[in-house]
């Protein structure tokens, strides 16, 4: 369908301030602070939840920032997982506190947030390490934060729905912890330049080709990397016994295709996915008039999954 009215209106305002910066004209200190304003910008007054706590958990390599998010509700709760966005380089508990906010009291469910290392000052596979040992202290530690360790899920946006679909195979790779389900929101799932949806929307819908070849560049240590199924899942050799999911994408996002194509992967090794596609809007659900609306979609799937 035509590109929705509303995501027209987002473009012509964001072209009108001069774009999107290019990230190859900007420091990355520059932008992970612009993502941080826009976000806050964007979000407005933080939705109230029962209580949030900022602490550490050890990691690979020191310390790794978490946000818990706990709502009202009977105790213990279900838990969701949280990786933030950013095409590995950008993005932080801070971008993403809005969403878990949301998450939070619409799933009642814990949301534990993960500041996971950034490239280019940490590159693959420190970010999903990290990713996975904060998983793993979660189900370690579900007693102590008043989750309940049978109901884990992990989920992320773009980059870290990457990060979310990667600590799914690491965890059945390596024996636990135990998943019950993956929520990949417009997820960065192979290291392809080459899709449809690449060529159809890679250039002027605010995510394009470009950036995310120069952010894959400032991620991966080599090529090699990129054929690694912890930096591309969609490359993994068999894709059984993963978790269920849901796996959202957007009709003008460059991600699309790689994101149906896990679905669809999935599926054909007998996973349980549920793939939604949103006609009409941009990467990440923009605009913001639009943004919400998948993330109820997501509330309700996974509120399902976890009331099973």
């Amino acid at each position: 369908m035509p590109l929705d009215p509303r995501a027209k209106t987002f473009l012509d305002a964001l072209a009108a301030l001069g774009g999107w910066p290019d990230p190859r004209s900007v420091s990355l200190e520059e932008q992970r602070r612009g993502l941080e304003l826009f976000i806050k910008a964007q979000a407005g007054e933080p939705e109230p939840v029962s209580s949030v706590e900022d602490r550490t958990v050890s990691g690979p390599e020191g310390q790794i920032p978490i946000r818990i998010y706990t709502p009202d509700g009977h105790r213990p709760l279900s838990i969701l997982v949280y990786f933030h966005g950013g095409a590995f380089t950008l993005g932080s508990i801070i971008t993403e506190d809005p969403v878990c906010r949301m998450l939070a009291n619409g799933i009642s469910c814990l949301v534990v947030s993960v500041d996971y290392r950034l490239a280019p000052e940490h590159k693959f596979p420190a970010a999903v390490e990290d990713c996975y040992a904060a998983t793993k202290w979660v189900a370690d530690h579900a007693r102590e934060i008043n989750g309940d360790r049978t109901r884990i899920a992990v989920g992320g946006t773009s980059a870290g729905g990457n990060m979310a679909a990667v600590v799914a195979l690491m965890a059945r790779a390596r024996g636990g912890p135990s998943l019950m389900y993956q929520l990949l929101l417009y997820p960065v799932t192979n290291y392809d330049f080459d899709t449809r949806s690449y060529k159809e929307n890679g250039k002027d819908h605010m995510l394009t080709r470009d950036s995310m070849m120069y952010n894959w560049n400032l991620y991966l240590r080599s090529e090699a990397d990129g054929r690694n199924p912890y930096a591309s899942p969609l490359q993994a050799k068999d894709l059984d016994g993963l978790p269920a999911a849901l796996v959202i994408t957007a009709e003008y996002d460059p991600l699309r295709d790689e994101g149906e194509a896990y679905a669809l992967r999935m599926r054909e090794a007998g996973v349980s996915v549920l793939s939604k596609r949103y006609d009409g809007i941009l990467h990440g659900g923009l605009p913001p008039e639009t943004v919400r609306e998948p993330y109820h979609y997501a509330i309700t799937a996974l509120r399902e999954a976890f009331s099973r």
